[in-house]
């Protein structure tokens, strides 16, 4: 992943845009967890041949917008919920199968 610093970012400490991670503040990449975390977004993207990962992501959210909150929308994505389930386990990509989002 190449790691970019972007200052305008508030809300979030950071977006992967595979294979790029834009981060709020460079030291972010000796966070285990954070890392962990973007990286099973990688993952997804991989996946899914990432502009359908987009595509899904979006498609996803606009559904649960309508009746959530914009935080408790994108917390119930299921690609959010893989990642943040599964962000303190830090050997999780070893032994993750494909397409594990499908279950959460």
């Amino acid at each position: 992943m190449i790691v970019i610093e972007i200052s305008f970012l508030k809300n979030y400490n950071g977006i992967t845009l595979y294979p790029f991670l834009l981060v709020k503040s460079k030291s972010l990449k000796n966070d285990p967890v954070f890392m962990n975390h973007e990286r099973i977004h990688a993952r997804q993207q991989l996946e899914l041949l990432i502009v359908f990962f987009y595509l899904w992501y979006l498609l996803e959210y606009l559904i649960l917008r309508v009746s959530k909150s914009h935080d408790l929308a994108y917390r119930s994505i299921r690609f959010e919920k893989e990642a943040y389930y599964m962000e303190t386990e830090l050997q999780y990509l070893k032994k993750r199968k494909p397409y594990a989002f499908l279950h959460y």
